[in-house]
């Protein structure tokens, strides 16, 4: 049977003809690269060079076989490396999920250096509603998720990447929207628009203990699940709502942001499953410890 060594031996003959300077070339005596290349003309069952005592020649059919073995080597090399590159998680595939909010503060940059640093890895990402991450990591759908700290989930690993502030946008024309800083108690009767408990139970009890410092039950006028839609809908008068900061960068006709007296915060996680066997996951992670 040919070997991927053999080839080897007879590129590097096949590129000098001469088998003193091959062997030399291969870090073998002469005697027994001749034993290897009459090895392989045998399997083959064909012959491949021409000899005579001062150099080789190769025959038509040597002449296809060093141009095709080149070709092997060269695939073969490639496999190699394409293993060992994807055992150090530089070449494959990693899916991250991530909550739209992540879109205005950690996801831009963070998945910025990671495709600088792994060009080869094919990074897809999906946007998803934070209350769906943890189960999609856990089914495997995602390698990673960027969400809001969910707590203990058996099963998930989590560590903090980002601590964000909660801000009031309220419409244009809001009494709220002239004052420098908004009190907790400012909210009081005031309907608030806000995700359902279920799509980010974090943020929904970020909400309620604030409005609580102030002496109060929030009023949830309307909830949706996306931040988006809620800013439009205070553009459009429908109430007030406390949200990320970052959601400033969403900017909005009609609205005005306003920065809260003891705002509270919201973590922001990167989330896997430590059972996770892809090696590309490794480098992102250390890439969200670096963003830290």
């Amino acid at each position: 049977m040919i070997d991927i060594r053999q080839m080897r031996y007879f590129v590097v003959l096949a590129e000098t003809l001469h088998f003193g300077r091959a062997a030399e070339r291969l870090h073998l005596s002469q005697p027994p690269l001749s034993r290897q290349i009459a090895a392989l003309e045998k399997e083959l069952g064909v012959r491949l060079l021409e000899r005579n005592s001062r150099h080789a020649t190769l025959t038509r059919a040597g002449q296809r076989f060093r141009d095709d073995s080149k070709a092997v080597l060269a695939a073969f090399d490639q496999a190699c490396a394409n293993a060992q590159l994807a055992e150090r998680g530089q070449l494959g595939e990693l899916s991250i999920g991530f909550m739209m909010y992540a879109t205005y503060t950690v996801i831009p940059s963070l998945v910025r250096r990671y495709v600088a640093h792994y060009p080869m890895v094919h990074t897809r990402l999906r946007e998803v509603i934070p209350g769906s991450l943890a189960a999609d990591i856990l089914a495997g759908r995602f390698d990673a998720g960027i969400m809001f700290d969910p707590g203990f989930i058996r099963g998930l690993q989590t560590s903090a990447i980002l601590s964000e502030p909660l801000c009031l946008a309220v419409p244009a024309d809001h009494p709220l929207a002239l004052r420098p800083l908004i009190e907790a108690r400012d909210l009081e009767d005031e309907p608030l628009l806000a995700a359902p408990v279920e799509v980010s139970s974090m943020l929904r009890e970020a909400i309620i203990r604030y409005c609580r410092s102030g002496g109060f039950e929030p009023i949830i006028r309307l909830e949706t699940q996306y931040q988006h839609t809620i800013v439009n809908l205070v553009a459009e008068g429908l109430g007030v709502a406390l949200v990320p900061d970052g959601i400033r960068k969403a900017g909005g006709s009609g609205v005005v942001f306003c920065d809260l007296d003891n705002a509270p915060i919201v973590n922001h996680v990167v989330a896997w499953r430590p059972g996770n066997l892809n090696p590309a996951l490794t480098p992102f992670l250390a890439e969200c410890e670096r963003r830290l």
